[in-house]
Order: C-alpha cells, then sequence, then structure tokens
C-alpha cells in the first residue's frame, strides 16, 4: 500500500478555494484506509486551525493527517535539546508546537532565536533577535519561503526576514521545512511509513519534488498550482510523474505510478 503525503496550497486548495476533485481524493483515502498526511511550510496556524481551514473549503482533513513547519521544527528541536528554551517571532501554530514539546518562550537568554510566519512582523522583535543571535542563540527558521500569496499580491515571508537577520549577523538560519528533507522524513516518521512506499505530491519542483526525492519519496508535480510542464524542464531533476491535478489520481490511489493515463 501506498503511503501519500501532500502539499497543501495548489495540491488541494487554491487560497480558501478547493482544487476541483481534491474532496473525492481525500475521501479515496479514508475509505481505504490510506495513510497520507497533507504538509504544509506555512507555521502560522495549528493542525486544528488548518482543519477548520479546510473544512469551509470542502475538505475533511483529520487534525492528525495535518503537517505543518512548525510542527517539524518543534520535533526538531526537541531531539536536539529537549526542554530548551526559545525566542520566538511566529503565530500561534509555531509557538503552540513549541510549547508542546515543553519549551519554554523567552527574551532572557534563549537557547534559540526561532523564526516563523507572520503578518505581523515588529521591527522591535527582529532587533531583539539579531542582538540574541550575536550573543550567541541558535538561529532557527521554519521554512525558507522568500514570499507568500494573499489576495493583493505577494506578501514577504519567513525566508525574508530571515536574510534581513543573517546580513545584520552574518549567521545564516538552519531552516527546517522544504526543501529540506528532514520535513519529509519527520511526517515519515509521524506517519509509520517509509520512504519506498511513500510518495509526496506537490506543485513546486524547487521544493516539493525536490525534498520528496531527496528523502527517498517517489514523487508526484501537480499542475494545478504554480508550476507549469514547462517549468519542470528546467530542473536538473524530475518528479516520478507529472499530472494535470490530484483529480487524476481519483481511482488510481492504489497503484498511482501505473499505466492509466498517457502522460
Amino acid at each position: 500500500m501506498w503511503h501519500y503525503l501532500m502539499d497543501m496550497d495548489g495540491v488541494l486548495v487554491h487560497e480558501e478555494h478547493l482544487i476541483p476533485g481534491a474532496d473525492e481524493f481525500v475521501a479515496e483515502l479514508r475509505a481505504s484506509d490510506t495513510p497520507f498526511l497533507v504538509l504544509t511550510n506555512n507555521s502560522i496556524y495549528t493542525p486544528r486551525d488548518l482543519r477548520a481551514r479546510l473544512l469551509r473549503t470542502g475538505l475533511d482533513i483529520p487534525e492528525s493527517s495535518i503537517w505543518t513547519s512548525a510542527l517539524a521544527t518543534a520535533k526538531f528541536l526537541d531531539s536536539q535539546r529537549p526542554n530548551g528554551s526559545a525566542f520566538v517571532i511566529g503565530e500561534a501554530g509555531l509557538t503552540t508546537a513549541l510549547h508542546e514539546i515543553g519549551y519554554v518562550l523567552t527574551d532572557r537568554d534563549p537557547d534559540y532565536v526561532v523564526l516563523g510566519e507572520t503578518r505581523t512582523y515588529s521591527f522591535t522583535a527582529i532587533t531583539k533577535a539579531i542582538r540574541l543571535v550575536e550573543e550567541g542563540a541558535k538561529f532557527i527558521a521554519t521554512n525558507p519561503d522568500a514570499t507568500g500569496p494573499s489576495r493583493e499580491g505577494s506578501l514577504p515571508a519567513t525566508g525574508a526576514v530571515a536574510a534581513l537577520i543573517e546580513r545584520a549577523t552574518g549567521r545564516a538560519p538552519y531552516y527546517v521545512g522544504k526543501p529540506n528533507p528532514l520535513m519529509m522524513r519527520s511526517a515519515l516518521r509521524a506517519l509509520g511509513s517509509h520512504s519506498e512506499n511513500a510518495l509526496m505530491i506537490g506543485d513546486r519542483m524547487d521544493t516539493d519534488v525536490r525534498s520528496g526525492l531527496e528523502a527517498g519519496l517517489s514523487t508526484i508535480l501537480v499542475l494545478s498550482g504554480i508550476f507549469t510542464s514547462e517549468h519542470a524542464e528546467m530542473y536538473p531533476y524530475r518528479p516520478t510523474r507529472v499530472l494535470k491535478s490530484i483529480a487524476e489520481l481519483v481511482g488510481h490511489s492504489a497503484d498511482p505510478f501505473g499505466d492509466w493515463t498517457d502522460h
């Protein structure tokens, strides 16, 4: 049986809209008890928040089937320095994940500065982060995405703010989220899966396909997000399969790489 890791934005939803067929595909996975996780590099929301957001689009995804860069970052820090301390720039998704592993959130001599996604970056908080990194705190960021989407256009995201802190301190952060294969491996462990029988479905070559490939997974690129087949040809690596959208997998979840399509 194949185990599925799936990106969220561009694969299942576009902003607040369901991608046609995504609900049928998820229903098929749930009906056949196929293990799956929905992944997102966005660290703003908790799995409970994301479940509610997806329900509004018509997708019924259990909290336990949602894996975020915030959860992956918390897992990583717990393995590196259990019960440590961190100065956090981020939203509830990140602060909740760190609280749940027993981390103390503080601006006094923390072990780590942890940077996540937020819609209200504070110059004061960024200045504090710079000074703490200069004083020896280790610098961690949830994901390297430089921009994020909004209805009005691009927003500066974690990678852009991390670049500001890096430029000021001369210290580069360790990024936990995609394309770091660590995100995939932590997701596989959460699912109790092995790379040989797992696959990653994503809409980006540079994060989803790359991190899947580097973690030893088969990969499917869907063209329902921001990448076209022409974009895909520009990269030195290839996905195992390219599909127009996840709708093409409906009815084929048990055999995603069969010869049922002419792609």
